[in-house]
């Protein structure tokens, strides 16, 4: 049993993980018939059927859920033992993956990368970047060792501590009359071409938005999407519209005739959150209490740039 290939492991994961091997095939990168035929091979070594499938759905068997926390554990210290090897021919003390949202105020981001541990001086930090939600799943598989996230839809495994909140930006044009408001709110918006940022940017996110604006009765006239702040800019422009953007992209579009306002919605707002799995190892526990005590203790004036950065 224990000449499996790890390929097949993380076959196994994914579609656990996804419950469709389309999905799951996009995110390994990999044919939909080629990771059909890893599953069958998996499932032929081991003598056990691990998902039941049809044209529909896929769901994991009783031995499916059993195998599958055990492949994630046996992945994670696969990784870390290839990092143990790089760290040491390196001279580092330790490798910490790290993975940022191209969304989060890059502020932020910067802290976290300029932090040092007294006590670990040749720690080496490297960078992934991706959605949200993505990140978050690679913490919890343990692909990397903690993540700057927006929060939203965390797993058990993992813990977030918090580092910045702030409303969405309505961006509009100038001209608009909604721009003599100091605030917008989704009834405002009512009857307006919309523009929002894609559903697998962040759906925890993007699902209160749509649940919100469903409880004040507030409807698009028409619904774009975007996965850019610059896509957003052109279709508010093309549409005379609004578009719901995270800070930073907000301040780095409002140019060339469009401005920007806060959306003013209850409990609805982006919370910038560090992650990192709770079984985490000491260096990234301290590593996640530096940054965090980094953030707490700075003042006023350190934290304008969090303000006003796009």
């Amino acid at each position: 049993m224990n000449d499996i290939e790890f390929r097949l492991f993380r076959a196994a994961v994914a579609v656990a993980e996804e419950l469709s091997f389309g999905q799951a095939a996009e995110r390994l990168r990999i044919s939909q018939p080629g990771l059909t035929k890893q599953i069958q091979e998996l499932e032929a070594r081991l003598k056990i059927k691990l998902f039941e499938r049809d044209t529909q759905k896929v769901e994991l068997t009783e031995a499916g859920k059993a195998f599958i926390p055990q492949a994630k554990l046996a992945l994670l210290h696969h990784r870390r033992a290839i990092e143990a090897a790089q760290a040491a021919v390196a001279g580092a003390e330790a490798i910490l993956n790290i993975g940022q949202s191209p969304f989060i105020d890059p502020y932020l981001t910067g802290i976290v990368f300029s932090t040092h541990l007294p006590y670990n001086p040749n720690l080496h930090l490297q960078s992934s970047s991706d959605y949200s939600p993505n990140l978050v799943r690679m913490v919890t598989n343990g692909e990397l060792d903690v993540a700057v996230v927006a929060e939203g839809g965390e797993s058990k495994q993992v813990g977030s501590f918090l580092l910045d909140r702030s409303p969405f930006y309505v961006l509009l044009e100038a001209e608009s009359p909604l721009a003599r408001n100091e605030t917008i709110s989704l009834r405002q918006m009512h009857g307006l071409p919309w523009v929002l940022f894609s559903h697998r940017v962040h759906p925890h996110l993007y699902e209160a938005l749509s649940e919100r604006a469903t409880e004040v009765g507030a409807a698009a006239k028409e619904l774009h999407h975007a996965t850019t702040a610059e896509q957003a800019a052109q279709l508010v422009q093309r549409t005379g519209g609004v578009a719901v953007l995270t800070k930073r992209g907000a301040w780095k579009v409002a140019v060339d005739g469009l401005t920007i306002r806060p959306l003013h919605e209850a409990d609805i707002e982006v919370r910038t959150v560090l992650t990192a799995r709770l079984d985490a190892n000491r260096i990234v526990g301290e590593f996640v209490r530096t940054v965090v005590r980094k953030v707490e203790t700075m003042t006023a004036a350190q934290r304008q740039p969090l303000l006003h950065t796009g």
